[in-house]
Parts: C-alpha cells; structure tokens; sequence
C-alpha cells in the first residue's frame, strides 16, 4: 500500500449526501477479484450514457476534473453494502481522499485499508473547498491532520491506528510479514506436531 504523507492536488465537488456504494461501482462490475481495473466503471450510471459514451452533464466528465485527486462530497458517503469494490474503484480512478460530511462505517474501514484516507469536515469546510476553481490544489497534511487551501487549514480526526498504517503504507499483509521470523520460528516448534 502506498504510504499517504502530505499530498498535493485539485479537487472535484460532488456534493450529494448519501452516495451509496451501488453508485459508487454497480454491482454488475463486481465479477473480478483483483483489486485494479475498477476505476473505468466508478459512478458508472452516472458518468455514462445508455449507448456507452461519457455523460457530458456529469463532473467527473469534465476535462478541467479529470485529474482530480481529492473528491469532495456530502453526508453518508458510502452507505450501503459492503462492498470493498467501491474502495478499489475509487482508488484504482485516482482519488487519494474522499472528504466528506460521514461516513458509513463499513465503507470508512474498507477506504482505510486500501490506502483511500476519508476525511470527514464540516459542511462549511466542504462547501469552501467545493468552491475552488479546477486548478485550484490543496493540500492533505496526514501527519498534522489537516486539509490546506487558500491559506487556511481545517483539521480532521482519524484513528491513531489507521493514521499510523496509512502515513507508513501498511496494510494487513505488510504488517503480518513484518512478523516473519516469528511466524518461521513458531512453524519450526510445531514441525511434526501433526503427523
């Protein structure tokens, strides 16, 4: 997982409440079990037409959008199943935080573990940095936990766990391997305790 320090980019304002994760990533693209190729299908109803070419009515299809990495967003983002798909689609886009009003818990674990930070700030907060002009960057300081533009700084919690793997790049399987020789030297006590 790629560490999340400081980082510097433009933003996109979709600034609905309650997102569900059937919007996020529709349930038919949830066939593949690798965690890369999603981003082609994220907001899929909405960034597409019937026949399959972008939605010109849709933001994320707008060319001064289409680098954007912070998505800005409304309340109860995330909300319904748990799919991990719609992390992964998210990410796999190019999105490196999702600031919004809420969270649904089950989505706010998955973004964590797949190196997605979700930031929660007051609505005047979001509505200041949905504002901004498309080449307009701020900046998310993991570290100091806040989000910089324009010279101001709002703060954000997060979990000192979830901090602590996202600013080092660890998910599960990083912080397993870390115990290896533990993990061999408990194998070598149990060789031939089973047969």
């Amino acid at each position: 997982m790629e560490a999340f320090t400081q980082h510097t980019g433009t933003t996109v304002p979709l600034m609905n409440d309650n997102i569900d994760t059937d919007q996020i990533i529709p349930k038919s693209f949830l066939k593949r079990i690798e965690k890369t190729g999603f981003g082609e299908f994220l907001f899929d109803e909405w960034r597409y037409l019937p026949d399959r070419t972008p939605n010109p009515d849709f933001i994320l299809n707008e060319p001064q959008y289409e680098e954007a990495e912070f998505l800005i967003s409304g309340d109860n983002f995330g909300s319904g199943s748990s799919r991990e798909h719609a992390a992964w689609a998210l990410a796999d886009y190019g999105f490196r935080a999702i600031i919004a009003g809420s969270f649904s818990d089950i989505f706010y674990m998955n973004a964590t573990k797949n190196g997605l930070l979700p930031i929660v700030l007051p609505l005047e907060a979001r509505q200041k940095l949905a504002a901004l002009p498309a080449d307009a960057s701020i900046t998310v300081d993991l570290p100091n936990q806040q989000v910089i533009a324009n010279d101001e700084a709002y703060s954000f919690d997060i979990d000192s766990t979830w901090k602590h793997k996202l600013v080092n790049g660890l998910d599960d399987i990083a912080i397993t391997l870390g115990h290896e020789k533990e993990i061999e030297e408990y194998e070598k006590g149990i060789e031939g305790y089973w047969g």
